[in-house]
């Protein structure tokens, strides 16, 4: 794919991204990844989204993390981005400051899988960070950020594929998947489910777990190869 047509792909993405209501002023990014061609695209740095062109869109170069052309500043995202493309199998990422997402990020506590609803997107808690360094914020932020983000999931034992987001510690969310449709989708459940958990933290604090089987269940009924939920 040309740098121009993946740039094309990345604008109308954001464009659906802003229509979520899951961003604000110049919160939040796309990406989409194109390995063959060793390249992403994503949303220029500082540019409010009602203003977004596709030749605003920004391609970056996968291995140096530089961009391709100088017409734009990429997002200062851009390395958090490149960390999760070279560690995570997915084609998009996304990242917003949707209000309750962000509000647990920022009391660093996860999304927990408390029940079908968050099962039948996510196999288990959305996790969230540990808190940065200051070594890690003064230098390099956010290289680090993304590290910190893949350092929670190896850590934990996370499979990537199966949750596809994750809270960074007094920061906000980031979601990715195979697609840009689907990064989307995941930050749009990301955000219906952390309400909830507000809710349910405000009303129960710590209610019983569901049990693992259930979890599998509902997770493995619309995702892998022996899913069944919807059409062929």
């Amino acid at each position: 794919m040309s740098a121009e047509a993946l740039k094309a792909r990345v604008y109308h993405a954001n464009v659906e991204l802003a229509g979520t209501g899951l961003v604000m002023g110049t919160f939040g990014n796309l990406s989409i990844v194109d390995r063959a061609a060793g390249m992403m695209a994503i949303k220029p740095s500082g540019v409010p989204y009602d203003e977004l062109t596709p030749g605003h869109m920004v391609a970056v170069s996968l291995e140096t993390g530089l961009p391709l052309d100088d017409r734009y500043r990429p997002s200062s995202d851009t390395p958090t981005h490149l960390e999760l493309y070279r560690a995570f199998p997915c084609e998009a990422v996304v990242h917003t400051h949707s209000e309750h997402a962000t509000t647990l990020a920022q009391a660093r506590r996860p999304v927990r899988c408390l029940g079908t609803t968050h099962a039948d997107c996510f196999r288990g808690d959305v996790p969230v960070t540990r808190a940065m360094r200051e070594e890690e914020v003064v230098t390099d932020y956010e290289r680090n950020t993304g590290l910190v983000i893949v350092e929670t999931f190896r850590q934990s034992g996370i499979d990537p594929s199966e949750v596809q987001a994750v809270l960074v510690a007094n920061h906000a969310p980031f979601t990715w998947g195979p697609s840009a449709a689907a990064a989307i989708d995941n930050a749009r459940v990301l955000e219906f489910l952390a309400a909830m958990e507000c809710r349910i933290l405000a009303m129960a604090g710590a209610p019983p777990r569901p049990d693992r089987f259930l979890i599998d269940k509902h997770y493995l009924r619309k995702h892998g190869p022996s899913k069944y939920y919807g059409q062929k």
